[in-house]
């Protein structure tokens, strides 16, 4: 049989097969790694001392799909603040769980403030900024002690701007010795994993139980994210979080991010992520949210909202009038999901189309959901509807996309209704 007859494979990810760990706030549980779902994570950047402010922005992330959030927890203020936050947040009906991040003096903080220890969900653990010498170990250990006590995840997280000095000098005098010495950068990789696996297992060996330790390596570099995690997951079965440390403003952030948590995921490499991303003047902390879930939802391995497709416009469409209707489309779907996830169950598989002109619309517009080709230039003006793969109606006149809009309201209430 020639390779013509042979029919494509899908390109389908993989999934890295690791132990599962549970991280819970009362009755709600948020399960990370095994056959769990790809997690988002995100992180706050008000002053946690705010318990009011940060509570808002909590359910903020939340609501925009958000399943795990991190606040820093740096001085004593903010430590005493996080039960009132939790307290807020179940107020509101918001039970996403909270995730300490510590520095320096984590151990001091979990230790002196009981109601922080137990308020949050999981710790997270830079073994580089733990302690020096011989108050490293002890230090850690007082913190994971609190874990064990308290019955909380711990992800260990390194991070190549904060490296345990001691290990990579360890390291590169080993490396000195080599016949044939590795790259410099090479030796920080090896550090790196070596710091992780090696934190894990002393924290196994202070009654942490495996399956909650979760691991991340993280790096401002894609290539150099993309090696050490497919180290990492090689060396071990814990759960492991991506995320491109500091990866940047606006649109280089996205697309490094995108590029390499896309490279990772597709490998079947990564349980939870977050896209690190440094929020323009005035831009809402939410775009991290939004950009994690476009990933995993571009990549088919979840669906979080209705997809919207529309073409890039081109010399036949030099009326705005389709981008205009496609973004209006796209944040009413947007908008609407909180409320819809529970109305419409399925909802989010949704695809619509919004296209600009005859020469793909039509098509485009038939393997959607429903869909809309408008009128490009010298085009009479008329513009076919297609629900489920058929032309249904044709919109004519100046109340085009208020029409559409109504459609496709109308279509969602049908076809997502639950039954009574």
């Amino acid at each position: 049989m020639s390779s013509s007859e042979q029919a494509i494979p899908f390109s389908i990810p993989a999934r890295h097969r690791s132990l599962q760990a549970q991280v819970r706030w009362g009755d709600h549980v948020v399960t990370v790694g095994g056959d769990a779902p790809v997690r988002v994570q995100s992180m706050t950047n008000t002053e946690t001392g705010d318990a009011i402010g940060t509570a808002i922005q909590v359910k903020e992330l939340a609501l925009a799909g958000s399943e795990l959030v991190r606040i820093t927890v740096d001085t004593p203020e903010s430590a005493k603040s996080v039960p009132y936050i939790r307290e807020q947040l179940d107020k509101m009906g918001v039970h996403v769980p909270l995730i300490g991040d510590f520095h320096y003096n984590g151990h001091r903080l979990l230790t002196e403030f009981p109601d922080c220890a137990q308020a949050l969900s999981k710790y997270r653990i830079n073994p580089g900024n733990v302690g020096k010498g011989d108050k490293h170990d002890k230090q850690f250990a007082q913190m994971i002690e609190a874990a064990v006590k308290y019955d909380k995840a711990v992800r260990i997280g390194v991070n190549w701007g904060s490296l345990d000095q001691e290990l990579l000098a360890k390291l590169m005098d080993e490396n000195a010795l080599r016949a044939s010495p590795w790259d410099a950068k090479q030796v920080m990789y090896q550090a790196l994993v070596t710091s992780a696996l090696e934190s894990a297992e002393l924290a196994e060996r202070l009654g942490l139980p495996r399956h909650q330790i979760i691991l991340s390596c993280k790096m401002s570099g894609v290539q150099d994210l993309v090696a050490v995690y497919r180290e990492l997951a090689k060396r071990t079965n814990h759960s492991l979080h991506l995320g491109l440390t500091e990866a940047g403003m606006g649109v280089k952030g996205t697309a490094a991010s995108s590029v390499a948590l896309g490279l990772l995921l597709q490998e079947g490499i990564g349980d939870t992520i977050r896209v690190s991303l440094t929020p323009q003047p005035g831009e809402a902390r939410t775009q991290e949210v939004l950009i994690a879930t476009e990933i995993l939802q571009a990549l088919g391995l979840r669906t979080f909202v209705p997809s919207v497709t529309a073409c890039p416009g081109c010399g036949r469409t030099t009326s705005t009038t389709f981008q205009e209707l496609a973004q209006e489309i796209d944040d009413f779907l947007r908008q609407q999901m909180p409320v819809w996830r529970k109305q419409y169950p399925g909802v989010e598989g949704l695809k619509v189309a919004v296209m600009g002109c005859i020469v793909n619309g039509p098509g485009e517009s038939k393997h959607a959901d429903i869909g809309i080709s408008l009128p490009g230039n010298g085009e009479a003006p008329a513009a076919p509807v297609f629900i489920d793969g058929e032309k249904a109606l044709t919109l004519r006149g100046d109340n085009i996309a208020k029409e559409f809009h109504d459609i496709v309201e109308n279509y969602i209430q049908k076809k997502f209704a639950v039954s009574a």
